[in-house]
Formats: C-alpha cells, sequence, structure tokens
C-alpha cells in the first residue's frame, strides 16, 4: 500500500458520491418520468386496440399531420431510459459485496434496457416523421408507432420488460436495510409480478393479436414504478448522505 493514501477514507468518499449521485438521479428520474407519463397521456395514437373512431389503418401513411403533437414524450422518454441506468449505477457502487451480484445482474437489465428503447425511441423521432415529409414511405409501416404490430410497439415491449427484469434483480439489494429499503424492495418486485401478469393474461387472451395492449400495460407498470422508486430511493440516499 502506498504510503499516506487511507483505503478507509477512500472508500467513505466513494460511498458518499455514489449516495449524491444517486440523489440527484432519483429525484430527476421521478420528474422526467411523470412529466413524460403526462405528455405521453395527451398523445396516445389514434390506432390500436383502444381506437374506436377516426382510427389511423394501414399503410399509416395519413400521419405526418400528428407530428410533433404524438411525438413529444419521445425525448424525454430517452433521458428517463439515460437516467435510470445513473441511478441503478449509484446503487450498484453502494451494495456489500454479497449482494454485488443482484445489483450487477440488475444493472445489466437496466443497460440492456436502455439500449432497446434509445434506439426505438431515436429512429420514430427523427426518421419517421422526416421520411412521411419527404414521400419517402415504403416500409414505414414497419416502423411507425401507429402501427400495433410493428417494431416500434414490439421494441417497447422487449424493452419494458427488460426494464422490470432489472426490478426483480435490484430487489434483494434492498433487503434488511429498514422501512424506507423494505417500501423500494417491493415496488420493485411489484412492478416486475404485474409486468408478468398482464403479459400472461394479454397473451392467454389475445395471442400474437396482443396489439398495443401489453406495451401500454408495460410502460404504465414501469413508469409508475420509476416514479414511485425515485422519490423513495431519494429519501434513501439522502439519508445514506447525511449518515455518511
Amino acid at each position: 500500500m502506498r504510503r499516506g493514501v487511507d483505503p478507509v477514507a477512500g472508500s467513505e468518499r466513494s460511498m458518499a458520491s455514489a449516495s449524491r449521485v444517486g440523489l440527484y438521479s432519483a429525484i430527476l428520474t421521478a420528474i422526467t418520468t411523470a412529466v413524460t407519463f403526462g405528455l405521453a397521456i395527451t398523445a396516445v395514437p389514434n390506432a390500436g386496440a383502444g381506437c374506436q373512431e377516426n382510427c389511423v389503418g394501414y399503410p399509416y401513411l395519413d400521419t405526418l399531420s400528428e407530428f410533433p403533437g404524438d411525438y413529444l414524450w419521445m425525448p424525454p422518454a430517452m433521458v428517463l431510459v439515460v437516467l435510470y441506468v445513473v441511478l441503478v449505477s449509484s446503487i450498484h457502487a453502494q451494495v456489500t459485496p454479497q449482494k454485488r451480484v443482484y445489483a450487477q445482474i440488475g444493472l445489466s437489465f437496466a443497460l440492456l434496457a436502455a439500449g432497446v428503447l434509445l434506439g426505438d425511441y431515436f429512429v420514430q423521432f427523427s426518421v419517421v416523421p422526416i421520411s412521411l415529409l419527404n414521400g419517402q414511405t415504403e416500409g414505414i409501416a414497419l416502423l411507425t408507432q401507429y402501427n400495433p404490430y410493428g417494431f416500434f410497439i414490439v421494441l417497447e415491449e422487449l424493452g419494458y420488460l427488460l426494464m422490470a427484469l432489472s426490478f426483480l434483480f435490484l430487489a434483494p439489494v434492498f433487503a434488511g436495510g429498514g422501512r424506507l429499503a423494505w417500501a423500494v424492495r417491493w415496488v420493485f418486485v411489484g412492478g416486475f409480478v404485474l409486468a408478468v401478469i398482464f403479459l400472461a393474461a394479454i397473451s392467454a387472451v389475445y395471442g400474437l393479436e396482443r396489439m398495443d395492449r401489453f406495451e401500454i400495460a408495460a410502460i404504465s407498470i414501469d413508469w409508475l414504478v420509476l416514479v414511485i422508486n425515485g422519490v423513495l430511493l431519494g429519501f434513501l440516499f439522502r439519508r445514506r448522505e447525511e449518515a455518511g
């Protein structure tokens, strides 16, 4: 060991930094998710299983008039998945060695979810509207968010399933940490369980014709978890920072 280097003090500084980053990322995750949720609710596409009248039909080429309204929620959604990775990284940085494997798996699934969702949202926002504007419509039907059987919906389903899996593996990290940690743990578990139940139920009833039903359920569940646990983790990281 080099002279003058205090490993205990270094570890304490590292934990303090993780608590500070975790505090800010938790707060920003909760706020950004709430804003995204609000924008998404006001921009539900007039297509899919929930559409009753004036629905957009295949090949979905007359949707340019819906830009930018139906797309405004996507930029903050991209920010929120990045913030979620930062939040999970902060959790991983604070775990004890015996729980590190769970945090590592949770972080891995969070990174996979972020990669899928970032690509999905960036392509939708940056490719579909400008392609329609320029009359380059070949293949748009598979890419557009208005197609309940298209790539956009399916990739959202995959991304939010991966996020729910990250919830499952993050839950054990908060075992035995007091009431606040207990609440965080069971919100994570509840989010995963609800996502699996909705996937099983919708698939059993509709099969491959599930359209966007599970996508809507998965987004709602995962975003609700991020809002609730964003707030709870903010308090938890604040306590840890003060204790440190």
